[in-house]
């Protein structure tokens, strides 16, 4: 059954229509919409790859129960900034160079924001650590 979700992506209305209420709100971003940032890791939603911001909120949305995200605020990995003007966690992770192969990093910055947005202005190193508890880089750290 076809079906329309209008919905807010990186702070502007969008609307789909999709065949499958089943079809996971990562493979909307990417497929539908264009957002290649946010990705398919483990298929599990274990290591943080497929990792946005719902409401504020850092959540992983590789599963179809996802569905109730269509009707709140995601921010993926692009809604923080861009090239030109990249956020300032974006710009203090090209600063020192924090990523390898930046396959996890969308992630990763989205768990940052989130941390960050829960009014944690100083998080402690075990704060932070537990912020990126949901987050996996294959290449360097965990």
């Amino acid at each position: 059954m076809t079906r329309q979700f209008n919905f807010t992506v990186n702070n502007k209305p969008v609307s789909v229509t999709l065949d499958n209420e089943a079809t996971p709100l990562l493979n909307v971003l990417r497929n539908e919409l264009g957002l290649m940032g946010t990705r398919f890791g483990c298929g599990l939603e274990q290591c943080g790859c497929c990792m946005v911001l719902i409401d504020g909120r850092a959540g992983e949305i590789l599963q179809p129960r996802h569905l109730d995200a269509f009707r709140k605020n995601v921010t993926t990995v692009e809604g923080l900034g861009c090239a030109r003007a990249p956020h300032p966690l974006q710009q203090a992770f090209l600063d020192e160079q924090a990523g390898q192969c930046g396959y996890c990093l969308a992630g990763i910055l989205i768990s940052a924001k989130a941390l960050l947005e829960a009014k944690i202005r100083s998080p402690t190193r075990k704060e932070i650590a537990a912020g990126a508890r949901g987050n996996i880089c294959r290449c360097g750290f965990a």
